[in-house]
């Protein structure tokens, strides 16, 4: 398979998820048809089946695409304020807090929750742990560009901590989306800080 041939085909499978993504979204994965996503997709039918194989292979591949969505908007809010290190995990909070509340997918990954489409959501919360232990590194990879010196294993629980509450605040929440991001960027930025005062 040619370079240019492969990445038709790639383009094709990422148009077919993503509109598979948009009609799990508006009516849920049960009222999902593979003849429906084709269809959105601009593709026929057999072109889906031959790509995923059946619709357990494509809410698969809509699994990982989220988790992959999800992490990489995580890191784009971190690393868009340079620096502050306050404004990045605000950022990243109230983005994961916003995204949650929005995207039935994200939540149910997040949170592996019931209540989501039982067929559905197996793909989802086998991806749970993936998402927490990216979304951790994610945020120690940032902290280690803006605290240098910080101590890891203090930082890595301090960012397993984060991501943590920053859940459990999707599971139940409390208080409005601003007003929890803020708290909970609060406390991180107070458990960073303790990360770097760390005796050796």
């Amino acid at each position: 398979m040619t370079t240019s041939t492969g990445s038709s085909r790639q383009r094709v499978r990422d148009t077919i998820v993503d509109a598979a993504r948009a009609r799990t979204i508006a009516v849920g994965w049960d009222a999902v048809r593979m003849g429906g996503v084709a269809t959105a997709a601009g593709v026929s039918r057999q072109t889906v089946y031959n790509e995923f194989g059946s619709k357990a292979g494509l809410a698969e591949a809509l699994a990982r695409a989220e988790v992959d969505r999800f992490v990489g908007d995580v890191r784009g809010a971190l690393l868009a304020h340079g620096s502050d290190v306050r404004a990045g995990a605000h950022a990243a909070i109230a983005h994961t807090l916003t995204t949650a509340a929005e995207n039935p997918l994200v939540k149910a990954i997040l949170s592996s929750a019931r209540g989501g489409s039982d067929e559905l959501l197996p793909y989802l919360t086998t991806r749970a742990e993936v998402v927490l232990t990216e979304a951790s590194g994610a945020l120690i990879d940032w902290a280690d560009d803006h605290l240098p010196g910080a101590d890891r294993t203090a930082l890595a629980f301090a960012a397993d901590t984060v991501v943590r509450l920053v859940v459990s605040h999707i599971v139940l929440p409390r208080e409005p989306i601003e007003q929890t991001a803020t708290a909970l960027t609060d406390l991180a930025v107070r458990l960073f800080a303790a990360a770097t005062r760390v005796p050796r």
